[in-house]
Protein backbone atom coordinates (compact mmCIF):
# COMPACT_ATOMS: atom_id res chain seq x y z
CA UNK A 1 0.00 0.00 0.00
CA UNK A 2 1.30 3.23 -1.06
CA UNK A 3 0.49 6.83 0.85
CA UNK A 4 -2.00 7.71 -1.41
CA UNK A 5 -4.23 4.46 -0.66
CA UNK A 6 -3.43 4.64 3.11
CA UNK A 7 -5.09 8.54 2.72
CA UNK A 8 -7.91 7.55 0.97
CA UNK A 9 -8.64 4.41 2.75
CA UNK A 10 -8.25 7.08 6.26
CA UNK A 11 -10.65 9.81 4.51
CA UNK A 12 -13.23 6.95 4.01
CA UNK A 13 -13.25 5.65 7.62
CA UNK A 14 -13.16 8.96 8.84
CA UNK A 15 -16.23 9.70 7.34
CA UNK A 16 -14.95 11.18 4.41
CA UNK A 17 -17.16 9.65 1.32
CA UNK A 18 -17.16 12.52 -1.48
CA UNK A 19 -13.58 13.83 -3.39
CA UNK A 20 -14.52 17.05 -5.50
CA UNK A 21 -11.50 17.01 -7.66
CA UNK A 22 -9.65 18.71 -10.87
CA UNK A 23 -6.53 16.94 -10.56
CA UNK A 24 -3.62 16.92 -11.98
CA UNK A 25 -0.24 15.27 -12.77
CA UNK A 26 1.29 15.61 -9.04
CA UNK A 27 -2.33 13.81 -7.82
CA UNK A 28 -2.19 10.58 -10.18
CA UNK A 29 -1.59 8.26 -7.68
CA UNK A 30 -4.51 9.49 -5.44
CA UNK A 31 -6.51 9.58 -8.63
CA UNK A 32 -5.24 5.78 -8.66
CA UNK A 33 -5.79 5.17 -5.03
CA UNK A 34 -9.93 6.06 -5.84
CA UNK A 35 -10.36 2.66 -7.87
CA UNK A 36 -8.64 0.35 -5.32
CA UNK A 37 -10.83 1.69 -2.02
CA UNK A 38 -14.77 1.45 -1.78
CA UNK A 39 -16.64 4.11 -0.11
CA UNK A 40 -15.25 7.06 -1.81
CA UNK A 41 -17.60 9.11 -4.72
CA UNK A 42 -15.14 11.18 -6.58
CA UNK A 43 -16.66 14.11 -8.36
CA UNK A 44 -15.12 15.86 -11.46
CA UNK A 45 -15.01 19.60 -11.85
CA UNK A 46 -13.63 21.39 -14.73
CA UNK A 47 -12.54 24.24 -12.33
CA UNK A 48 -10.99 24.43 -8.92
CA UNK A 49 -13.39 27.39 -8.00
CA UNK A 50 -16.10 25.03 -8.58
CA UNK A 51 -14.52 22.50 -6.91
CA UNK A 52 -14.23 23.94 -3.63
CA UNK A 53 -17.73 25.37 -3.93
CA UNK A 54 -19.47 22.26 -4.37
CA UNK A 55 -17.24 21.30 -1.02
CA UNK A 56 -19.17 24.13 0.47
CA UNK A 57 -22.50 23.28 -0.67
CA UNK A 58 -21.79 19.31 0.26
CA UNK A 59 -20.42 19.96 3.90
CA UNK A 60 -23.37 22.49 4.64
CA UNK A 61 -25.89 19.89 3.66
CA UNK A 62 -24.14 16.84 4.91
CA UNK A 63 -22.71 18.39 8.24
CA UNK A 64 -19.72 16.61 7.38
CA UNK A 65 -16.78 17.20 5.80
CA UNK A 66 -15.93 16.34 1.59
CA UNK A 67 -12.36 16.28 0.60
CA UNK A 68 -11.22 18.16 -2.58
CA UNK A 69 -8.38 17.09 -4.64
CA UNK A 70 -6.65 20.29 -5.88
CA UNK A 71 -2.86 20.55 -8.11
CA UNK A 72 -0.44 22.18 -6.31
CA UNK A 73 -0.34 25.98 -5.42
CA UNK A 74 -2.14 27.45 -9.10
CA UNK A 75 -5.01 25.06 -8.42
CA UNK A 76 -5.50 25.84 -5.21
CA UNK A 77 -5.58 29.32 -5.46
CA UNK A 78 -7.95 29.00 -8.56
CA UNK A 79 -10.33 27.50 -5.60
CA UNK A 80 -9.29 30.33 -3.01
CA UNK A 81 -12.61 32.19 -3.50
CA UNK A 82 -15.08 29.97 -2.62
CA UNK A 83 -13.01 28.80 -0.30
CA UNK A 84 -13.73 31.93 1.89
CA UNK A 85 -16.47 31.72 1.35
CA UNK A 86 -16.58 28.42 3.13
CA UNK A 87 -14.43 30.22 5.83
CA UNK A 88 -17.18 32.52 6.47
CA UNK A 89 -19.44 29.47 6.63
CA UNK A 90 -17.50 27.90 8.87
CA UNK A 91 -18.04 24.22 6.36
CA UNK A 92 -15.79 21.49 7.64
CA UNK A 93 -13.69 20.85 4.32
CA UNK A 94 -10.65 18.71 3.67
CA UNK A 95 -8.14 20.14 0.90
CA UNK A 96 -5.96 17.35 -0.70
CA UNK A 97 -3.24 19.20 -2.36
CA UNK A 98 -0.70 17.69 -4.51
CA UNK A 99 2.91 19.19 -4.36
CA UNK A 100 6.28 18.47 -5.65
CA UNK A 101 7.85 15.60 -4.75
CA UNK A 102 10.20 16.48 -1.75
CA UNK A 103 13.38 15.65 -3.27
CA UNK A 104 12.14 18.20 -6.69
CA UNK A 105 11.51 21.29 -4.41
CA UNK A 106 15.09 21.91 -5.02
CA UNK A 107 14.88 22.41 -8.36
CA UNK A 108 12.14 25.27 -8.32
CA UNK A 109 10.15 23.75 -11.06
CA UNK A 110 7.69 26.20 -13.15
CA UNK A 111 4.69 25.18 -10.96
CA UNK A 112 6.87 25.25 -7.81
CA UNK A 113 4.82 27.59 -5.19
CA UNK A 114 4.27 28.98 -1.31
CA UNK A 115 1.46 26.49 -1.23
CA UNK A 116 0.89 27.18 2.49
CA UNK A 117 1.11 30.42 1.85
CA UNK A 118 -1.83 30.14 -0.55
CA UNK A 119 -3.50 28.11 1.68
CA UNK A 120 -3.51 29.95 4.76
CA UNK A 121 -6.10 32.76 4.65
CA UNK A 122 -8.64 30.29 3.97
CA UNK A 123 -7.42 27.36 6.15
CA UNK A 124 -7.99 26.51 9.73
CA UNK A 125 -5.39 24.09 9.81
CA UNK A 126 -2.39 23.30 7.45
CA UNK A 127 -0.08 20.38 6.98
CA UNK A 128 2.47 19.02 4.30
CA UNK A 129 3.08 15.45 4.92
CA UNK A 130 7.59 14.53 5.36
CA UNK A 131 6.88 10.94 4.75
CA UNK A 132 4.43 8.41 3.17
CA UNK A 133 4.34 6.59 7.02
CA UNK A 134 2.40 9.53 8.47
CA UNK A 135 0.38 10.48 5.54
CA UNK A 136 -2.49 8.24 7.13
CA UNK A 137 -2.14 9.93 10.32
CA UNK A 138 -2.15 13.20 8.80
CA UNK A 139 -5.17 12.66 7.10
CA UNK A 140 -7.10 11.76 9.82
CA UNK A 141 -5.73 14.81 11.87
CA UNK A 142 -7.21 16.90 8.89
CA UNK A 143 -10.24 15.22 9.34
CA UNK A 144 -10.30 15.86 12.74
CA UNK A 145 -9.34 19.16 12.30
CA UNK A 146 -12.07 20.11 9.52
CA UNK A 147 -14.82 18.83 12.05
CA UNK A 148 -14.40 20.66 15.37
CA UNK A 149 -17.00 22.78 16.26
CA UNK A 150 -18.02 25.02 14.28
CA UNK A 151 -16.44 24.15 11.24
CA UNK A 152 -13.61 24.95 9.39
CA UNK A 153 -11.12 24.03 6.55
CA UNK A 154 -8.06 21.47 6.92
CA UNK A 155 -5.48 21.68 4.07
CA UNK A 156 -2.81 18.20 3.89
CA UNK A 157 -0.39 19.14 1.21
CA UNK A 158 0.36 15.94 -0.30
CA UNK A 159 3.65 15.81 -1.61
CA UNK A 160 3.93 13.16 -4.78
CA UNK A 161 6.68 11.19 -3.51
CA UNK A 162 4.85 10.78 0.16
CA UNK A 163 2.24 9.41 -1.93
CA UNK A 164 3.90 6.83 -4.29
CA UNK A 165 6.25 5.31 -1.58
CA UNK A 166 5.29 2.53 0.69
CA UNK A 167 3.38 3.19 3.60
CA UNK A 168 2.24 1.09 6.80
CA UNK A 169 -1.74 1.49 6.33
CA UNK A 170 -4.86 3.56 7.23
CA UNK A 171 -4.72 5.35 9.68
CA UNK A 172 -8.44 5.06 12.48
CA UNK A 173 -10.76 8.18 12.89
CA UNK A 174 -9.69 10.69 15.51
CA UNK A 175 -12.25 11.58 17.92
CA UNK A 176 -14.38 14.62 16.76
CA UNK A 177 -14.53 17.88 18.79
CA UNK A 178 -18.11 18.87 19.22
CA UNK A 179 -19.54 22.59 20.75
CA UNK A 180 -18.46 23.45 23.76
CA UNK A 181 -20.88 23.78 26.71
CA UNK A 182 -22.31 26.90 27.55
CA UNK A 183 -21.68 28.50 30.59
CA UNK A 184 -24.35 28.67 33.47
CA UNK A 185 -23.29 32.87 33.97
CA UNK A 186 -24.26 33.55 29.88
CA UNK A 187 -27.23 31.74 30.31
CA UNK A 188 -28.10 33.47 33.67
CA UNK A 189 -27.11 36.74 31.92
CA UNK A 190 -29.12 36.59 29.17
CA UNK A 191 -31.97 36.01 31.37
CA UNK A 192 -31.91 38.84 33.24
CA UNK A 193 -31.36 40.95 30.41
CA UNK A 194 -34.26 39.89 28.69
CA UNK A 195 -36.49 40.15 31.86
CA UNK A 196 -35.67 43.69 32.32
CA UNK A 197 -38.11 44.60 29.36
CA UNK A 198 -35.30 46.55 27.27
CA UNK A 199 -35.94 46.53 23.73
CA UNK A 200 -34.17 43.10 22.33
CA UNK A 201 -32.65 41.44 19.69
CA UNK A 202 -31.27 37.81 19.40
CA UNK A 203 -28.88 37.57 16.68
CA UNK A 204 -28.37 33.72 15.72
CA UNK A 205 -25.55 31.86 13.09
CA UNK A 206 -25.04 28.49 12.64
CA UNK A 207 -26.84 25.52 13.80
CA UNK A 208 -29.24 27.33 15.74
CA UNK A 209 -30.92 27.82 12.80
CA UNK A 210 -32.12 24.81 12.41
CA UNK A 211 -35.00 24.14 13.53
CA UNK A 212 -34.29 23.04 17.09
CA UNK A 213 -32.81 26.29 17.98
CA UNK A 214 -35.49 28.33 16.31
CA UNK A 215 -37.98 26.43 18.51
CA UNK A 216 -36.30 27.75 21.51
CA UNK A 217 -35.66 30.50 19.80
CA UNK A 218 -39.50 31.34 19.38
CA UNK A 219 -40.36 30.21 22.62
CA UNK A 220 -38.01 33.03 24.00
CA UNK A 221 -39.92 35.26 22.03
CA UNK A 222 -43.73 34.28 23.03
CA UNK A 223 -42.20 34.91 26.24
CA UNK A 224 -40.61 38.01 26.15
CA UNK A 225 -41.41 39.40 22.69
CA UNK A 226 -37.48 39.34 21.44
CA UNK A 227 -37.18 39.84 18.14
CA UNK A 228 -35.15 36.78 16.51
CA UNK A 229 -32.67 37.81 13.58
CA UNK A 230 -30.29 36.28 11.29
CA UNK A 231 -27.24 37.48 9.21
CA UNK A 232 -28.05 38.80 5.80
CA UNK A 233 -25.83 36.05 4.23
CA UNK A 234 -26.70 32.81 6.53
CA UNK A 235 -24.94 29.61 5.78
CA UNK A 236 -27.55 27.54 6.40
CA UNK A 237 -31.39 28.53 7.74
CA UNK A 238 -34.51 26.23 8.04
CA UNK A 239 -37.41 28.87 7.15
CA UNK A 240 -41.02 28.33 5.14
CA UNK A 241 -43.92 26.98 6.67
CA UNK A 242 -44.34 24.90 10.36
CA UNK A 243 -40.49 27.19 10.80
CA UNK A 244 -39.98 29.76 13.08
CA UNK A 245 -39.78 32.88 11.16
CA UNK A 246 -36.20 34.83 11.49
CA UNK A 247 -36.22 38.28 10.57
CA UNK A 248 -32.81 39.17 8.51
CA UNK A 249 -30.46 41.81 8.73
CA UNK A 250 -30.60 43.77 5.32
CA UNK A 251 -27.48 44.65 3.01
CA UNK A 252 -26.70 48.16 2.85
CA UNK A 253 -25.32 50.06 6.34
CA UNK A 254 -28.22 52.55 6.93
CA UNK A 255 -30.46 50.34 6.68
CA UNK A 256 -28.91 48.32 9.47
CA UNK A 257 -28.19 51.04 11.54
CA UNK A 258 -32.32 51.89 11.06
CA UNK A 259 -33.23 48.01 12.14
CA UNK A 260 -31.40 48.38 15.17
CA UNK A 261 -31.55 52.05 16.02
CA UNK A 262 -33.60 51.51 18.87
CA UNK A 263 -32.15 48.26 20.34
CA UNK A 264 -30.81 48.31 24.15
CA UNK A 265 -30.08 44.52 24.53
CA UNK A 266 -28.19 42.40 21.73
CA UNK A 267 -27.67 38.61 22.41
CA UNK A 268 -25.28 37.02 20.32
CA UNK A 269 -25.53 33.47 19.27
CA UNK A 270 -22.79 32.38 17.48
CA UNK A 271 -22.97 35.76 15.26
CA UNK A 272 -20.97 38.94 15.87
CA UNK A 273 -22.35 42.06 16.16
CA UNK A 274 -23.09 43.55 12.66
CA UNK A 275 -21.39 46.03 10.43
CA UNK A 276 -21.55 47.16 7.29
CA UNK A 277 -20.48 44.94 4.23
CA UNK A 278 -18.03 47.87 3.10
CA UNK A 279 -17.27 51.59 4.40
CA UNK A 280 -18.89 54.21 2.76
CA UNK A 281 -17.84 58.00 2.88
CA UNK A 282 -20.34 59.53 5.64
CA UNK A 283 -21.80 56.18 6.98
CA UNK A 284 -21.10 54.14 9.60
CA UNK A 285 -19.43 50.83 9.54
CA UNK A 286 -19.96 49.88 12.89
CA UNK A 287 -24.17 49.25 13.36
CA UNK A 288 -24.80 48.66 16.68
CA UNK A 289 -26.28 51.80 18.40
CA UNK A 290 -24.31 53.37 21.07
CA UNK A 291 -25.32 52.22 24.87
CA UNK A 292 -26.59 49.12 23.64
CA UNK A 293 -25.79 46.15 26.31
CA UNK A 294 -23.85 42.78 23.71
CA UNK A 295 -23.86 40.07 25.16
CA UNK A 296 -22.51 36.80 23.90
CA UNK A 297 -24.91 34.08 24.80
CA UNK A 298 -22.84 31.37 22.83
CA UNK A 299 -19.89 32.19 21.03
CA UNK A 300 -19.43 30.16 17.47
CA UNK A 301 -17.61 27.49 18.92
CA UNK A 302 -20.23 26.45 21.52
CA UNK A 303 -23.48 24.95 21.58
CA UNK A 304 -25.74 27.60 20.64
CA UNK A 305 -28.85 25.13 20.36
CA UNK A 306 -28.71 24.24 24.01
CA UNK A 307 -28.28 27.98 25.12
CA UNK A 308 -31.35 28.75 23.67
CA UNK A 309 -32.85 26.03 24.83
CA UNK A 310 -31.65 26.71 28.41
CA UNK A 311 -32.56 30.24 28.03
CA UNK A 312 -36.32 29.23 27.57
CA UNK A 313 -36.62 27.46 30.21
CA UNK A 314 -35.01 29.64 32.65
CA UNK A 315 -37.43 32.21 31.80
CA UNK A 316 -40.23 29.77 32.38
CA UNK A 317 -41.18 30.20 28.30
CA UNK A 318 -43.86 28.59 27.05
CA UNK A 319 -43.54 24.58 25.31
CA UNK A 320 -45.01 26.66 22.19
CA UNK A 321 -42.97 28.84 19.86
CA UNK A 322 -44.38 32.27 18.39
CA UNK A 323 -43.54 33.41 15.24
CA UNK A 324 -44.36 30.06 13.23
CA UNK A 325 -44.75 31.09 9.65
CA UNK A 326 -47.95 29.79 8.38
CA UNK A 327 -48.53 27.84 5.16
CA UNK A 328 -49.06 30.71 2.37
CA UNK A 329 -48.05 29.94 -1.04
CA UNK A 330 -48.77 32.81 -3.15
CA UNK A 331 -51.21 32.53 -6.55
CA UNK A 332 -49.80 32.31 -9.28
CA UNK A 333 -48.78 35.93 -10.54
CA UNK A 334 -50.24 37.86 -13.82
CA UNK A 335 -48.49 40.79 -15.60
CA UNK A 336 -44.55 42.09 -15.98
CA UNK A 337 -42.09 39.21 -15.10
CA UNK A 338 -39.68 40.88 -12.47
CA UNK A 339 -38.28 39.54 -9.38
CA UNK A 340 -40.89 39.55 -7.56
CA UNK A 341 -43.33 38.07 -9.97
CA UNK A 342 -40.86 35.35 -10.44
CA UNK A 343 -40.16 34.41 -6.97
CA UNK A 344 -44.03 34.15 -6.41
CA UNK A 345 -43.85 31.12 -9.03
CA UNK A 346 -41.21 29.98 -7.49
CA UNK A 347 -42.72 30.02 -4.16
CA UNK A 348 -46.05 28.67 -5.27
CA UNK A 349 -44.17 25.65 -7.09
CA UNK A 350 -41.37 25.11 -4.49
CA UNK A 351 -41.69 21.17 -2.99
CA UNK A 352 -41.45 20.01 0.40
CA UNK A 353 -37.96 20.11 1.98
CA UNK A 354 -35.97 21.96 -1.18
CA UNK A 355 -32.96 23.45 -0.92
CA UNK A 356 -32.69 26.96 -2.06
CA UNK A 357 -28.51 28.32 -3.42
CA UNK A 358 -29.37 31.90 -3.16
CA UNK A 359 -26.96 34.12 -5.67
CA UNK A 360 -29.37 35.98 -6.85
CA UNK A 361 -28.10 39.26 -5.41
CA UNK A 362 -30.24 42.54 -6.66
CA UNK A 363 -33.04 39.92 -8.11
CA UNK A 364 -33.48 38.37 -4.41
CA UNK A 365 -35.59 40.20 -2.79
CA UNK A 366 -38.76 38.76 -4.62
CA UNK A 367 -37.95 35.33 -3.99
CA UNK A 368 -36.88 36.15 -0.16
CA UNK A 369 -40.26 37.56 0.47
CA UNK A 370 -42.89 35.11 -1.16
CA UNK A 371 -40.62 31.71 -0.07
CA UNK A 372 -41.45 32.66 3.57
CA UNK A 373 -44.67 31.01 4.31
CA UNK A 374 -44.26 28.72 0.94
CA UNK A 375 -43.45 24.59 1.83
CA UNK A 376 -40.86 25.03 4.32
CA UNK A 377 -37.15 24.59 3.02
CA UNK A 378 -33.02 25.36 3.41
CA UNK A 379 -32.21 28.13 2.09
CA UNK A 380 -28.27 28.67 1.51
CA UNK A 381 -26.37 31.96 1.20
CA UNK A 382 -23.44 33.64 -0.37
CA UNK A 383 -21.61 34.15 2.78
CA UNK A 384 -18.47 35.45 2.27
CA UNK A 385 -19.40 37.86 -0.66
CA UNK A 386 -17.34 36.51 -3.43
CA UNK A 387 -19.82 35.96 -6.22
CA UNK A 388 -19.76 32.91 -8.34
CA UNK A 389 -20.76 30.40 -5.30
CA UNK A 390 -24.64 29.80 -6.35
CA UNK A 391 -23.97 27.17 -9.16
CA UNK A 392 -21.61 25.07 -7.37
CA UNK A 393 -23.24 25.36 -4.24
CA UNK A 394 -26.23 23.95 -5.26
CA UNK A 395 -24.37 21.39 -7.08
CA UNK A 396 -22.72 19.89 -3.73
CA UNK A 397 -26.18 19.78 -2.26
CA UNK A 398 -27.54 18.42 -4.37
CA UNK A 399 -24.47 15.22 -3.71
CA UNK A 400 -25.11 15.69 0.03
CA UNK A 401 -28.94 15.34 -0.64
CA UNK A 402 -29.85 13.31 -3.48
CA UNK A 403 -33.61 12.79 -2.31
CA UNK A 404 -34.27 16.61 -1.87
CA UNK A 405 -35.14 19.19 -4.89
CA UNK A 406 -32.35 21.39 -5.14
CA UNK A 407 -33.23 25.42 -6.14
CA UNK A 408 -30.30 27.84 -7.57
CA UNK A 409 -31.57 31.53 -7.64
CA UNK A 410 -28.22 33.04 -9.81
CA UNK A 411 -27.48 36.68 -11.41
CA UNK A 412 -25.99 36.23 -14.62
CA UNK A 413 -23.38 38.33 -14.31
CA UNK A 414 -22.03 36.44 -10.82
CA UNK A 415 -22.93 32.63 -12.84
CA UNK A 416 -20.20 33.07 -15.16
CA UNK A 417 -17.71 32.57 -12.41
CA UNK A 418 -18.18 29.24 -11.92
CA UNK A 419 -20.77 28.08 -15.00
CA UNK A 420 -18.20 24.87 -15.27
CA UNK A 421 -20.68 23.50 -12.43
CA UNK A 422 -23.36 22.71 -15.11
CA UNK A 423 -21.20 20.25 -16.40
CA UNK A 424 -21.27 18.37 -13.21
CA UNK A 425 -24.46 18.62 -12.57
CA UNK A 426 -25.16 16.67 -16.19
CA UNK A 427 -22.49 14.81 -15.96
CA UNK A 428 -23.91 13.30 -12.21
CA UNK A 429 -27.72 13.58 -13.16
CA UNK A 430 -28.25 15.87 -10.59
CA UNK A 431 -31.57 17.43 -9.76
CA UNK A 432 -31.24 21.10 -10.21
CA UNK A 433 -33.33 23.66 -11.22
CA UNK A 434 -31.27 26.51 -12.28
CA UNK A 435 -32.87 30.05 -12.30
CA UNK A 436 -30.84 32.50 -14.06
CA UNK A 437 -31.86 36.48 -13.89
CA UNK A 438 -30.97 37.57 -16.93
CA UNK A 439 -30.55 41.80 -16.42
CA UNK A 440 -27.10 41.56 -18.53
CA UNK A 441 -25.55 43.84 -15.66
CA UNK A 442 -23.62 43.85 -12.95
CA UNK A 443 -26.63 45.59 -11.40
CA UNK A 444 -25.18 45.71 -7.66
CA UNK A 445 -22.16 47.48 -8.66
CA UNK A 446 -24.37 50.17 -10.53
CA UNK A 447 -25.75 50.62 -7.09
CA UNK A 448 -22.23 50.36 -5.29
CA UNK A 449 -20.96 52.97 -8.17
CA UNK A 450 -23.39 55.61 -7.00
CA UNK A 451 -23.19 54.66 -2.92
CA UNK A 452 -19.15 55.22 -2.26
CA UNK A 453 -18.98 58.91 -4.02
CA UNK A 454 -17.25 57.75 -7.25
CA UNK A 455 -18.64 60.59 -9.09
CA UNK A 456 -20.76 61.27 -12.36
CA UNK A 457 -19.94 57.78 -14.17
CA UNK A 458 -18.58 58.30 -17.75
CA UNK A 459 -19.30 55.73 -21.07
CA UNK A 460 -15.66 53.51 -19.95
CA UNK A 461 -17.08 53.62 -16.35
CA UNK A 462 -20.44 51.86 -17.24
CA UNK A 463 -19.04 49.94 -20.05
CA UNK A 464 -17.01 48.14 -16.79
CA UNK A 465 -20.99 46.91 -15.47
CA UNK A 466 -22.53 46.20 -18.68
CA UNK A 467 -23.07 42.46 -19.94
CA UNK A 468 -23.92 43.73 -23.16
CA UNK A 469 -22.42 44.05 -26.52
CA UNK A 470 -22.06 40.62 -26.81
CA UNK A 471 -25.29 39.71 -24.93
CA UNK A 472 -24.60 36.39 -22.70
CA UNK A 473 -26.91 33.69 -24.28
CA UNK A 474 -27.76 31.49 -21.45
CA UNK A 475 -29.92 28.24 -23.04
CA UNK A 476 -26.76 28.03 -25.30
CA UNK A 477 -24.18 27.98 -22.44
CA UNK A 478 -26.37 25.44 -20.46
CA UNK A 479 -27.05 23.30 -23.88
CA UNK A 480 -23.04 23.50 -24.31
CA UNK A 481 -22.53 22.05 -20.57
CA UNK A 482 -25.28 18.93 -21.27
CA UNK A 483 -27.97 20.91 -19.34
CA UNK A 484 -31.62 20.75 -20.43
CA UNK A 485 -32.24 24.90 -20.99
CA UNK A 486 -35.10 27.48 -21.67
CA UNK A 487 -35.32 31.12 -22.15
CA UNK A 488 -38.77 32.81 -20.92
CA UNK A 489 -39.77 36.96 -21.51
CA UNK A 490 -43.82 36.15 -19.89
CA UNK A 491 -44.91 34.96 -16.19
CA UNK A 492 -46.85 32.66 -17.69
CA UNK A 493 -43.86 31.02 -19.36
CA UNK A 494 -41.69 30.52 -16.43
CA UNK A 495 -44.54 29.38 -14.32
CA UNK A 496 -44.63 26.72 -17.13
CA UNK A 497 -40.96 25.77 -17.38
CA UNK A 498 -40.50 25.81 -13.34
CA UNK A 499 -43.22 23.82 -12.71
CA UNK A 500 -42.61 21.51 -15.50
CA UNK A 501 -38.67 21.15 -13.92
CA UNK A 502 -39.78 21.01 -10.59
CA UNK A 503 -41.73 17.90 -11.68
CA UNK A 504 -38.62 16.60 -13.22
CA UNK A 505 -35.38 14.70 -12.34
CA UNK A 506 -32.30 15.63 -13.24
CA UNK A 507 -30.16 19.19 -13.99
CA UNK A 508 -32.52 22.13 -15.85
CA UNK A 509 -31.82 25.67 -16.63
CA UNK A 510 -34.49 28.35 -16.71
CA UNK A 511 -33.01 31.55 -18.43
CA UNK A 512 -35.44 34.71 -17.16
CA UNK A 513 -35.24 37.93 -18.77
CA UNK A 514 -35.75 40.72 -16.10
Amino acid sequence: MNGAESLVRTLVASGVEVCFTNPGTSEMHFVAALDKVDGMRAVLGLFEGAVTGMADGYGRMAEKPAATLLHLGPGLSNGLANLHNARRAATPIVNIVGDHATYHAQYDAPLASDIQGFARPVSGWIHSSPSPKTVAADGARAVQAARAAPGQIATLILPADTAWLDADGPAPALPVQGPAPVSSQAIDGAAEALKSGRRSVILIRGEALKKRGLVAAGRIAAKTGVRIMCDTFAPRLQRGAGVVAVERIPYFAEQIVDTFKDVETLILVGAKPPVSFFAYPGKPSWCTPEGCDIRYLAHAHEDGVAALEALADALGAPKEPALVAPLNKPELPTGRLDQFSAGQIIAHYLPEHAIISDEAATSGLGAQIATATANPHDHLSLTGGSIGQGLPLATGAAIACPDRKIVCLHGDGGAMYTLQALWTQAREKLDVVNVIYANRSYAILNIELARVGAGNPGPKALSMLDLHNPELNWTSLAHGMGVEAVRVETVEDFADAFASAVKAKGPRLIEVMI
